[in-house]
This record gives structure tokens, sequence and C-alpha cells, in this order.
């Protein structure tokens, strides 16, 4: 398993289309066998999934995530768990034991209510 998760300063980033980083484990036998810090290159929303997809991620776990880039991640097969706060790291030893909590129904509407100068950041749009 390789599972990404938005990252930044050691936390879930909460809004995935904006996110300048992602934090990639491999996951063998249960256990995080390795880690890295792999960078967006300023890409944003759809193409995020295509680099998802190119680091060959099976599962992402985000913040805030709209339905477009919801939809591309099912595209591609890659398992979404979203409306997730806290430690990257925490919430991967989490998945991994079957304890992440998540919200199923996760969806940030940023483009429909957030004013000029608005971030997902300033207050987790994974809470909506």
């Amino acid at each position: 398993m390789r599972t990404a998760v938005t990252y930044e300063d050691g936390q879930i980033f909460q809004h995935f289309g904006r996110t300048e980083q992602f934090k990639i484990y491999d996951v063998e036998e249960g256990r995080v066998v390795s880690s890295q810090v792999a960078g967006t290159n300023g890409s944003g929303h759809g193409a995020l999934a295509g680099i998802l997809t190119a680091l060959n991620v099976d599962t992402l776990i985000c913040g805030g995530i709209g339905g477009g880039a919801q939809a591309a991640l099912s595209a591609a097969g890659i398992r979404l768990y979203g409306g997730v706060s806290g430690g990257a790291d925490e919430a991967v030893e989490a998945l991994l034991k079957g304890a992440l909590a998540y919200d199923a129904d996760v969806h940030c509407d940023h483009h429909e209510h957030h004013g000029e100068g608005h971030t997902c950041s300033d207050h987790g749009c994974g809470g909506h």
C-alpha cells in the first residue's frame, strides 16, 4: 500500500486543491517502512490526482476536498479518507490500526462560500 497525506509542517494540510506537498508512506505488512515528502510543483486541483497516480499512490488522507477532485481520485482508483485533521504520521498510524476518524461525505465548497482572501486552512474545510 502507498498512502499520501496532504502535508504542511507535520500536519494534514486542510485544502487538497492547494496543497504544496504530499507526504508519501510506503506500507508493508501493516506498518510504515519508509516515507518521503513530494512537492506538487505548483499544480493544483485536478492535476493533483495525476501526480498521485504517477507516484503510485492508492490511498489519500486529506482535510477538505471538492467534488471534482473526489471524482478524479475515484477514476484513478485512489481510496479517499477526507475530513481528517491533525498530525500526518498519527493519521497514517490510525489508518493502519483501523481507527482513523474521517468523514465519508467530506466536501469543500470553497468556490461557493469563501470570501476574498479566505483559505480553507483558516478554519479547516474538512469540517464542512
